[in-house]
């Protein structure tokens, strides 16, 4: 089957499964969805196929490289040079960095650069996407300032919010990645595919949720974002910064640690009683899907596992299995999965998610908790539309 083919094939099986859970299918804008699919096909051609969106994505990458070696300066000095000796690889060159990021997103956030960005991007994409400033703003402000961080921007007016508006601010921060890891990332996966997929997610996520839950901008309470630092002293600030960015790196290794054992052990017992491990069997339950997306019938299994453990656990976990595989995948079907798992889609992040919620707002933090699975449901389609249009220009 063609890649063109392919694609069609996808966008049909993840709009039935988007249909399905649909929550007023009569209020979904078709334009604004066509509308969105060509913006995204343009860009996602721009990053990963043309010469101007390759330098553009080296750029981002000698970027984030240079932030990871200043990082390594605080690191080497606190842990004495086990980073030059290799050892406490993952924890070093991949955990730490998330601190000295997190203090310069604060830094931004502290002079009002991050605001002005965050709004002329949200209001230039609430023309494109057909939903609400706020919608588009929180679309930008979770890529920047991370899934649970971001709602603090929003504790003043998250009990004005209805249901489904704040089933849109929850998918959206599940479905993209904060800036503080996008270099953790790029020491795992290939950068020009973690710089397209954070785009991509982005607009992806638009698609999804107008077709899951549509709903008019002008049905909904006009509500306007405070600034929650205001009055702080850029000390406080910046140590508040630095001390959210090392909590996010010691809950990313605290999953990890408890993740990937309890995956060993359950792979260990399920092969030990049915002679198949766990992972094997949840890559058939996602094969179907792997080969939907693009990837070659003879490696939709492997992929399929890797995407089901993504699910399960995070997308670390799923990364350090993908670098296992090294060589053994095809560059094309290394992108698509690259793409897939660049997003918070997992069942951890329900808990993350609604528990930063609720610490703001208990009500709404429990209207979150009771759509944890839809959650999942609309952020791993959004994982799958964006991994697929990657296939189709890969």
């Amino acid at each position: 089957m063609s890649q063109a083919l392919h694609f069609v094939l996808a966008l049909i099986v993840i709009a039935v499964l988007a249909l399905i859970v649909s929550k007023d299918r009569k209020s979904i804008a078709y334009r604004y969805i066509l509308q969105l699919l060509v913006v995204e096909l343009v860009l996602a051609w721009f990053f990963l196929n043309s010469n101007v969106g390759l330098g553009v994505v080296q750029g981002f990458s000698n970027f984030f490289s240079m932030l990871l070696k200043y990082a390594a300066e605080g690191t080497n000095f606190v842990f004495g040079g086990l980073n030059d000796k290799g050892m406490a690889f993952f924890f070093l060159n991949v955990l730490c960095p998330i601190v000295f990021i997190s203090a310069l997103i604060g830094i931004l956030q502290h002079f009002k650069i991050l605001p002005i960005i965050i709004r002329f991007i949200g209001t230039v994409l609430s023309k494109i996407n057909g939903m609400g400033k706020l919608e588009s703003f929180n679309a930008v402000s979770s890529l920047i300032l991370g899934q649970s961080e971001n709602f603090i921007a929003y504790k003043d007016i998250l009990g004005k919010m209805s249901e489904r508006r704040m089933y849109t601010m929850a998918a959206t921060a599940m479905s993209t990645v904060s800036m503080s890891i996008v270099g953790a990332y790029m020491t795992m996966l290939q950068p020009k595919y973690v710089v397209a997929a954070l785009i991509l997610n982005m607009f992806s996520t638009f698609i999804v949720l107008s077709i899951i839950n549509p709903y008019s901008a002008k049905q909904e309470e006009d509500l306007s974002l405070k600034n929650t630092h205001e009055g702080q002293s850029f000390f406080e600030m910046l140590g508040e910064y630095i001390l959210a960015g090392f909590k996010v790196a010691m809950i990313v290794a605290a999953m990890l640690i408890g993740f990937i054992a309890l995956i060993a052990a359950v792979n260990a017992l399920f092969t030990a009683i049915f002679g198949i491990s766990f992972q094997n069997i949840l890559g058939y339950i996602f094969y179907p899907l792997a080969w939907v997306i693009g990837v070659p019938s003879n490696e939709a299994l492997r992929v399929g596992s890797i995407m089901a453990t993504k699910l399960m656990s995070n997308e670390f976990v799923a990364m350090i299995d993908l670098q296992k595989m090294a060589g053994q995948l095809s560059p094309r079907s290394e992108g698509i999965l690259s793409v897939f798992l660049v997003s918070f889609a997992n069942f951890s992040s329900i808990g993350i998610i609604s528990g930063a919620i609720k610490g703001l707002n208990e009500k709404q933090g429990n209207v979150v908790s009771g759509f944890g699975l839809k959650l999942i449901y609309g952020s791993t389609l959004v994982s799958l539309l964006s991994a697929a249009i990657a296939g189709l220009v890969l």
